[in-house]
């Protein structure tokens, strides 16, 4: 009997140890991951509801860049609501569509109230639609009307990526410039322009330009490297950030003609293009969503997809923001309509929280969030990981460790007891 009972504990607590360890880092073991029902608020819960997920196929992710320290401040930028990682409703209202998007937000382009959002305050990284900073930053400063001649570094860019067909020597102006950028996702294109706004700085100074764009605008956890969103060590953005950008490009009347233009005609450069040639615009909303204002799609291999695009139905103006999405089973622009019809149905007033107003919130003065109370320590936690679903499976596997352990100790004090006898 007591090769028996201490055989099984022994069973018992190998399969409690390997229960433990089999849970992978960085997933909540609920069924919330699969529920895509309106959550508490994070006042309700300190563990927040995962976003409403689409099943998408598995694909090679290339490993996430180290995004820099969190600080606290730039997460209650909007609101303190923003600042989880989960999933934000207003009372009451239907459940938003399931996306394969990581973290998204849909806000008022007029009003600036956030409607709804998951995890808007997360690290990712941006891919092509960080060119949207570039026009928040230089259309107005550049005039359309000014002719440039293409230089080869700023045709120096890593074969694959998506271009324009700029030729070294060509003489383009500025407009179209823009439409090669915004239709055609032209890098090449990007790189003229980050060079013309930088001034005697060159690309750099655009570059520069750029991060002194997104700190007027409130946008604290956006970091240009590149002007054209290619990966570069250090380049980040979120959802709500993207928001902030989007918001100030649609605001300006040239970025709307451009960015609902559906095709543009590149100029001839003989020898290599003696009759020039067409560009059609990426973004399939403008060709399929009939209330469409435009937008931006994105896709590096470590961003994944990402996506920029508004609407306006009943004298309602919405823009969404999607970034880390896979294009199945919906591209990035049919997820972003989806989101679009279900945010047209909610009430006027809906509101989880805002976008800040350009010079607003300055990088000095963020606000910091209130501290609730909170015994168990949660609140702590979460602040320390950002997301508490980074920190439960290692709470749940010291807790089943310690468990294993009382079983083989309580089994191990029996069986010298017994022999003592």
């Amino acid at each position: 009997m007591i090769g028996h009972g201490w055989a099984g504990a022994r069973r018992l607590a190998v399969a409690v140890i390997g229960a433990a360890l089999a849970i992978p880092l960085g997933v909540v073991p609920t069924a919330q991951a699969a529920d895509p029902s309106p959550a508490p608020t994070p006042a309700a819960s300190a563990a927040p509801a995962l976003c409403p997920k689409a099943i998408a196929p598995k694909v090679t992710r290339t490993p996430r860049p180290t995004p820099p320290p969190d600080n606290q401040a730039d997460r209650v930028v909007g609101g303190e609501r923003l600042a989880t990682p989960g999933l934000i409703l207003p009372e009451g209202v239907a459940p938003p569509p399931a996306l394969t998007a990581m973290t998204w937000l849909i806000a008022d382009l007029d009003t600036g109230a956030v409607l709804a959002a998951c995890g808007p305050h997360e690290y990712a990284t941006p891919a092509s639609v960080l060119k949207l900073l570039l026009a928040a930053t230089m259309l107005p400063k550049l005039d359309p009307r000014q002719i440039v001649t293409v230089t080869a570094a700023d045709l120096a860019i890593k074969r694959g990526t998506s271009l324009v067909g700029l030729v070294e020597g060509g003489r383009y102006s500025v407009e179209t410039l823009w439409l090669g950028l915004l239709l055609q996702s032209g890098n090449d294109a990007a790189n003229v322009l980050a060079r013309l706004g930088g001034g005697a700085a060159g690309p750099a100074g655009g570059v520069q330009a750029m991060n002194d764009e997104a700190l007027r605008l409130g946008a604290f956890q956006t970091h240009a490297v590149t002007p054209s969103g290619l990966d570069g060590p250090g380049q980040f953005t979120s959802a709500y950030d993207l928001a902030l950008i989007a918001r100030a490009c649609f605001a300006n009347e040239t970025f709307r003609r451009y960015t609902l233009t559906k095709r543009a005609q590149m100029p001839a450069q003989p020898p290599k293009y003696p009759k020039g040639f067409q560009i059609q615009n990426e973004n399939k909303l403008i060709f399929n969503y009939p209330v469409a204002l435009g937008g931006k799609t994105g896709f590096t291999d470590l961003a994944r997809h990402t996506y920029v695009g508004a609407a306006e139905r009943g004298g309602r103006r919405l823009v969404v923001t999607l970034l880390g999405g896979e294009p199945r089973p919906l591209r990035g622009w049919q997820q972003g309509a989806k989101l679009l019809d279900w945010g047209f149905t909610l009430p006027p007033n809906a509101s989880v929280g805002r976008l800040v107003d350009p010079g607003e919130v300055s990088p000095n003065s963020r606000p910091v969030p209130n501290p609730s109370p909170d015994p168990a320590g949660t609140a702590a936690a979460v602040a320390a990981n950002g997301d508490i679903s980074r920190l439960a499976p290692v709470v749940y596997t010291g807790a089943a460790l310690a468990a294993a352990s009382i079983v083989l100790f309580s089994v191990f004090r029996r069986r010298r007891r017994l022999r003592s006898r």
